[in-house]
């Protein structure tokens, strides 16, 4: 049997699972024990007093021949009274659940009983149709049942409360390392480095040493690999130097074409420089996307580039790295006007999450193949023709990694307006 309907109701957080596991055996216990108090001792101790009651008014009602019910019924404290309109039947109050078994009692102990008028806590009355005549025969209620039956659900819900808050509290800090942990991660995972140190029970403390070790290792092959690629793009340009200095002594013909060569050599290497940063640079601050992706599009348009910023959704402000964001939209609009002859930016800001959108009017790549396109060093000869410009494959990968210490995604299709590639970052809020 599947039970998968059921995870919709359920709490998604570890404290709202833990006050269900915690609460639920606790009320489920409450109603058991009620429920069986209820009807072993309420209904019990109700119908023995119920009976007592009765065979009191039966031993007046055999008193009335010899004209003596009225002293029995004083010393019985019993007030009869005659009873000229009886009721049409029974009556009680709807909550009044021991008044069921008074009245079932005493209809069973009294065959000249025609009703039963409970209402109130304080007193009863019968009304009698025996031979003699119509009597009415009040007496107090606390004779019938229990006085007070509510103190046990009191009592109950108090105890049951105070001990639910004390469970509380304990299981609260229980579970604060797991949290803690869980922030720590999720921090690591956008990029930011947060104080951490392992607490609670055994086994959160193995799972916390496990997570700094696997932080410093990462940490470690981040820097390695930052500066092996900082030093190699750092020894390249030494040599780049002298080459532009030894070009500027040829002739003009060779001179272009080797010209057009260096500069590669040195996009490409800036573009090394790029990834090695990755998306390190700057803190987190509150920014405006709208404002940012704005001025980045009227940057590339004044370096004479078909970008153009079609549409703005929602305002606001955005824990983001502006310097990062900056580069790996930089990086999908280079792509963009590479391949195809223009490019359209879109921005979106809704409540859960921001959107920046890159569409151009390129070939584009398949389905089969965007995985591929997002790793580093990868171009795609099929999707991108490797004639269109330079390039080392690290534009889509930069882009990648910079979303993912966002805490989003880039997300790559097909554009429905310009029929080459859409390019996606999706940060959540």
């Amino acid at each position: 049997m599947s039970f998968e309907w059921l995870k919709r109701y359920l709490p998604r957080g570890l404290y709202g699972r833990a006050a269900l596991i915690l609460i639920l055996p606790v009320v489920t216990l409450q109603l058991v024990v009620s429920v069986v108090f209820i009807q072993r001792h309420f209904e019990g101790v109700t119908r023995q007093m119920t009976q007592t009651a009765a065979r009191e008014i039966v031993l007046v009602m055999n008193a009335r021949a010899a004209g003596q019910s009225d002293t029995i019924a004083r010393a019985l404290d019993l007030r009869l009274t005659p009873d000229a309109d009886p009721p049409a039947g029974d009556y009680r109050r709807w909550y009044d659940l021991t008044g069921l078994v008074v009245i079932a009692t005493f209809h069973a102990a009294l065959p000249d009983l025609a009703a039963v008028v409970l209402t109130d806590d304080r007193q009863l009355t019968l009304h009698l149709d025996p031979p003699a005549g119509r009597l009415a025969v009040t007496l107090d209620r606390r004779r019938v049942s229990a006085t007070n039956p509510h103190q046990l659900f009191v009592n109950m819900v108090f105890f049951g409360g105070v001990m639910t808050l004390i469970a509380y509290i304990y299981l609260r800090n229980q579970l604060r390392p797991v949290t803690r942990l869980a922030e720590a991660a999720e921090a690591f995972g956008r990029g930011r480095v947060i104080p951490y140190r392992p607490t609670g029970a055994a086994e959160v403390r193995i799972a916390g040493a496990a997570f700094l070790d696997m932080r410093a290792r990462i940490e470690r092959q981040i820097e390695q690999r930052t500066l092996m690629l900082s030093g190699v793009s750092h020894d390249l340009r030494t040599p780049l130097t002298r080459l532009k200095l030894g070009l500027s002594m040829i002739d003009d013909d060779d001179r272009v074409a080797m010209e057009r060569d260096v500069e590669e050599m040195a996009r490409m290497i800036d573009e090394f420089l790029s990834f090695a940063r990755g998306a390190s640079e700057g803190d987190p601050e509150a920014v405006d996307p709208a404002a940012l992706i704005r001025q980045l599009v009227a940057d590339h348009r004044r370096a004479g580039r078909p970008v153009e910023l079609v549409g703005v959704e929602g305002a606001g402000e955005v824990m983001l790295r502006p310097l990062a964001i900056r580069r790996a939209v930089d990086n999908l609009i280079g792509n963009a006007v590479r391949y195809g002859s223009r490019a359209e930016v879109t921005v979106t800001l809704t409540d859960r999450a921001l959107r920046i959108r890159v569409e151009d009017d390129g070939p584009g790549i398949p389905a089969d193949q965007r995985g591929e396109a997002i790793r580093p060093f990868v171009r795609l000869d099929s999707a991108r023709n490797q004639n269109a410009g330079p390039g080392v494959g690290l534009g889509l990968a930069i882009a990648t990694d910079i979303a993912r210490v966002h805490g989003g995604t880039l997300r790559l299709g097909e554009s429905a307006t310009l029929g080459g590639l859409r390019a996606d970052i999706v940060i959540g809020r």
